[in-house]
C-alpha cells in the first residue's frame, strides 16, 4: 500500500489520542491523520482544580482542538462514534458519516462509574470535564450566596455542606482545593467561613486505597486537617443512594443520612460503552472488561489497531496517569511510522517519574521516583511545572507558561536544582 493511501483514524482525543496525533505530525507521518471526538475542546484533567479556583482559565486548561491542531495537518472531526467494525476496518458516526482506516488508534478513555447507585448520576456532580467544572462552580457560588442570606441555621448548614463521594486521588485533591477555596468565597459574601462543612466519604477504611498515590497517604491525611475548614473524613461509609439534598449510606451495618446541598461523585470509573461492545472475547479482557493490548500496544488479535490510556490494559497494568498516556502516545506514534515503513512495532517502555497530588491552592506533594517526597510550596512548584511541560503543543505551552507561572514558582524550582 502506498503512503498516499494510508489513513490512521484516532478515536478519542484525550491525552493518548491527541498526543498520538501531534506526535505523528511531528514525526512527519505521510498518511492521513483523522482525530474523532464528540467534544470540541481538549480537557487537561490534572489542572481542572486550577480551573475551578480561577488560577487558570478555559483557554489554558480547556482549549479548542482547532487551536491545538492548527498547522499540524491533522483532520479533526467533531462527532460521536456509534460503532467500530474491527473486521471491516470501518468507523460509524452518529451523523451518518463513516470512515475506513488502515490503522486505528483506540483512545476513548473511561466513563464515570456510578456502579448502579440509585440517584448518583441524577443528583451528583462529576468532575472530569470543563463543563463539569463550570456547572459545579456555578452551583457552589449560588449555594453560598443563598446561605449568606438565610437566617434559618439548619437550612443554612445544609446549603454549606459539601459531600465528596470517593477518596481516590480526585476526591482527595478536590477536597483540599475546596477547603481553601470555599471559605474565601463565603467570607467575601459576609458569611462565617467556619460554618462550611466538607465531608469526604469513602467505602474503604483508607483513602487512596489501591492507588499509585498511596505512598502519599499520610501526607494527604495531614493536609486534609490543615485548612481553615478541616475536611471531615467519613471512612467505611458505603453509599447506597443519593436523593435531592441527601446522601444515604451504611456504616458499621447501620443506615445513615448526610444532608448536603452539594454532592460530588469521584468514586471511580467504568469501561467506555464503545469498548464494551467491541467483539472481543472475555478471555482477552480484564475483570473490568478492558481489552488487553500487547507490549507494542496493539489490540490482541488486531495488529492494525493500537490502543492506550485507561480504555485498555496491559497484562501488567500501568496506572491511569497522564504521564503514562503521554508516553504511550509517543510509543504508538513511533510504531505507526515504523509500520508504515515496513518495520515491526516495538514494545513501549513506561518510565514513571513519580506521583503528584494537589493538597490546596498553593500546596502539593510530589513523590519523585518513589524515593523522595517533596511537599508544601516546593511540591506545588514541581507539580505545576510538570503539568505545564505536558500541555499540548509548544506554542500553547509557552503561552500558558508566560501567562501563569509566577516568579515565586520559578524561585522554588531553581532551588531544587
Amino acid at each position: 500500500m502506498s503512503q498516499s493511501t494510508l489513513r490512521t483514524a484516532i478515536v478519542g482525543s484525550g491525552f493518548t489520542g491527541l498526543f498520538t496525533a501531534l506526535y505523528l505530525s511531528h514525526l512527519g507521518y505521510k498518511g492521513q491523520i483523522i482525530l474523532i471526538d464528540r467534544s470540541e475542546r481538549f480537557v487537561f484533567k490534572p489542572l481542572l482544580f486550577e480551573f475551578l479556583n480561577g488560577q487558570m482559565d478555559a483557554n489554558q486548561v480547556w482549549p479548542q482542538y482547532e487551536e491545538l491542531l492548527q498547522g499540524s495537518g491533522v483532520t479533526f472531526v467533531q462527532d460521536t462514534v456509534e460503532q467500530i467494525d474491527l473486521a471491516g476496518r470501518k468507523i460509524e458516526l452518529a451523523s451518518g458519516l463513516h470512515y475506513t482506516y488502515t490503522h486505528l488508534v483506540l483512545a476513548v478513555g473511561s466513563t464515570v462509574g456510578y456502579f448502579g447507585t440509585p440517584g448518583a448520576e441524577a443528583y451528583s456532580f462529576p468532575f472530569r470535564s470543563g463543563l463539569d467544572v463550570l456547572a459545579l462552580r456555578q452551583h457552589l457560588r449560588q449555594s453560598l450566596q443563598r446561605a449568606s442570606q438565610i437566617e434559618d441555621s439548619q437550612l443554612r448548614q445544609k446549603l454549606l455542606t459539601i459531600a465528596i463521594i470517593g477518596a481516590g486521588p480526585t476526591g482527595v485533591e478536590l477536597a483540599n482545593t475546596l477547603a481553601d477555596l470555599l471559605p474565601n468565597w463565603y467570607a467575601t459574601l459576609g458569611g462565617n467561613p467556619h460554618e462550611i462543612r466538607l465531608v469526604l466519604m469513602n467505602r474503604s477504611q483508607n483513602i487512596l486505597s489501591g492507588d499509585v498515590n498511596a505512598c502519599l497517604r499520610e501526607t494527604a491525611y495531614a493536609a486534609l486537617q490543615k485548612h481553615v475548614v478541616p475536611v471531615e473524613l467519613l471512612t467505611g461509609a458505603a453509599v447506597t443512594a443519593l436523593d435531592s439534598g441527601k446522601v444515604e449510606y451504611t456504616r458499621d451495618d447501620q443506615p445513615a443520612v448526610l444532608e448536603a446541598e452539594t454532592m460530588i461523585w469521584t468514586a471511580g470509573t467504568a469501561i467506555n460503552p464503545l469498548v464494551k461492545k467491541l467483539p472481543i472475547p472475555d478471555e482477552q479482557r480484564d475483570k473490568q472488561g478492558r481489552p488487553f493490548v500487547t507490549p507494542a500496544l496493539n489490540l490482541v488479535g488486531y495488529p492494525e489497531v493500537f490502543a492506550g490510556g485507561d480504555c485498555v490494559t496491559l497484562l501488567k497494568p500501568e496506572p491511569a496517569l497522564a504521564q503514562v498516556a503521554y508516553q504511550q502516545a509517543k510509543a504508538i506514534a513511533r510504531n505507526l511510522v515504523a509500520v508504515s515503513a515496513g518495520e515491526k512495532p516495538k514494545a513501549s517502555r513506561i518510565f514513571l517519574r513519580g506521583t503528584l497530588m494537589k493538597l490546596g491552592t498553593q500546596e502539593a506533594a510530589a513523590e519523585i521516583f518513589n524515593k523522595h517526597e517533596v511537599k508544601g510550596r516546593i511540591g506545588h512548584a514541581i507539580r505545576q511545572l510538570t503539568y505545564l511541560e505536558m500541555l499540548p503543543t509548544p506554542v500553547h505551552n509557552l503561552k500558558v507558561t508566560t501567562e501563569w507561572l509566577s516568579e515565586e514558582v520559578f524561585h522554588h524550582a531553581k532551588n531544587l536544582v
